[in-house]
């Protein structure tokens, strides 16, 4: 497909993509929404930043404008779901144009806001609900929503979602979905659960890919510096270039929240987005980090794929992460919409475990800008124990913990 055109989508659709200076679909677009529209479950493999949030979005958007009729109080004609609450936010926003001059609403429910307004937006009800699965079994077993009546589902960055444990929501979920329904399911990698996932939730889909998982955009720079953990912060400052928008990965809350502070302190306009954060300071720190009003926003992994903002020019991943996957999501914070970027990795000492799972999944080698690489790790098997003679006590043999040694028993005299 070369043009919008030509995928015989909805007149009002086809308006609004020419309006956002859209006229040829991206490689998982052209391939995902034929499909979509001629009503099969498609799994759509790709990497981030290639349009995925389109790919499924317009069809279902045009499913909706074909058959219109009013939603019933407490329901939802769409359900899309997304493990973060940044995913949910970016995915209406990139929803909302297409329903210019239409009847069609867009809801999303996310933890860390008012769950009582949210049951009183449902009471309603809405054509596309958007949101993350925690939250939406609040609401479920509240009585606040009904989804008896929802006929499309999308699972977008379900590998995520695998991670983060949702996958026991699904389960919730699933069984209360109308019937027969279309389900498109959107991923970035493509761990062993995902094909347990599919079979569970799609029937006979169409798969399409356009990029082997675990590869990151083309149009990523991607460099390595081997530092240890107290040279990290100098490090970072020598790279941070004034004005240039500079995501930052830390590894856990506490990190990202002392590292962020730090940055203030020397000048830096930064701001953090992390598990602690609320609702409202996510959004203001997104939004200062969107206009330029911050420059360094530092975040945990709960960022690594809420993040849609095209002039992203570094992503440094301060600290390496332990799913190797999750590298992958991190730096495809830049590069996107066909823009250039840098990846800058840190590795310490501590990091080589994790260094050497993300290129093997990448199936590279990063570039290395400065440092050498550190001594591997030793095995995560405990050492045993030398016994006196120098032989290796068994495992069967050693006590456990402080349990006192078991005496062995004394033979009778009759013996």
């Amino acid at each position: 497909m070369n043009d919008f055109q030509s995928l015989g989508l909805a007149p009002s659709l086809q308006a609004a993509l020419q309006t956002a200076g859209l006229s040829e679909p991206t490689p998982i677009q052209a391939q995902a929404i034929p499909h979509a529209l001629a009503g099969h479950d498609v799994m759509g493999l790709a990497q981030t930043g290639t349009g995925k949030t389109l790919a499924f979005g317009l069809p279902l958007v045009h499913g909706l404008l074909d058959d219109y009729s009013k939603p019933a109080s407490k329901t939802a004609k769409a359900l899309i779901l997304a493990p973060t609450r940044e995913l949910v936010g970016q995915i209406a926003d990139s929803l909302r144009p297409l329903l210019a001059n239409s009847k069609l609403r867009i809801t999303t429910v996310v933890g860390g806001q008012s769950l009582n307004r949210q049951v009183h937006i449902m009471a309603r009800g809405t054509d596309i609900l958007v949101a993350t699965p925690g939250r939406l079994i609040d609401l479920i077993e509240r009585k606040a929503v009904h989804l008896n009546q929802t006929r499309q589902l999308v699972l977008d960055e379900a590998d995520q979602m695998l991670d983060m444990g949702f996958i026991h929501a699904l389960r919730k979920i699933a069984p209360l979905l109308g019937t027969p329904r279309r389900t498109m399911l959107f991923s970035a990698t493509m761990p062993k659960q995902m094909e347990e996932l599919s079979r569970s939730y799609l029937t006979n889909p169409k798969k399409v890919q356009v990029a082997p998982p675990g590869k990151a955009a083309d149009k990523v720079t991607q460099s390595l510096h081997y530092v240890t953990q107290a040279e990290k912060p100098g490090k970072l400052r020598d790279i941070l270039q004034p004005e240039a928008l500079t995501l930052v990965f830390a590894r856990t809350k506490h990190g990202a929240e002392r590292l962020m502070k730090g940055l203030v302190r020397d000048g830096y306009k930064a701001a953090s987005i992390h598990g602690n954060k609320s609702q409202g300071q996510r959004d203001r720190a997104l939004a200062g980090f969107r206009a330029g009003e911050i420059t360094v926003l530092v975040a945990t992994d709960v960022a690594a794929r809420g993040i849609d903002i095209p002039g992203v020019a570094f992503v440094i991943n301060y600290d390496l992460p332990n799913v190797p996957e999750n590298y992958i999501h991190r730096i495809g914070r830049t590069a996107r919409a066909g823009r250039e970027g840098e990846a800058i990795a840190f590795c310490a000492p501590d990091e080589m475990g994790q260094l050497k799972q993300i290129e093997k999944v990448m199936k590279i080698t990063i570039p290395v800008t400065s440092g050498r690489p550190f001594q591997s790790p030793v095995s995560d098997k405990p050492a045993t124990k030398q016994r006196p003679s120098g032989k290796p006590r068994s495992a069967a043999n050693k006590p456990a913990g402080n349990a006192p040694r078991r005496r062995r028993p004394r033979r009778s005299k009759a013996a």
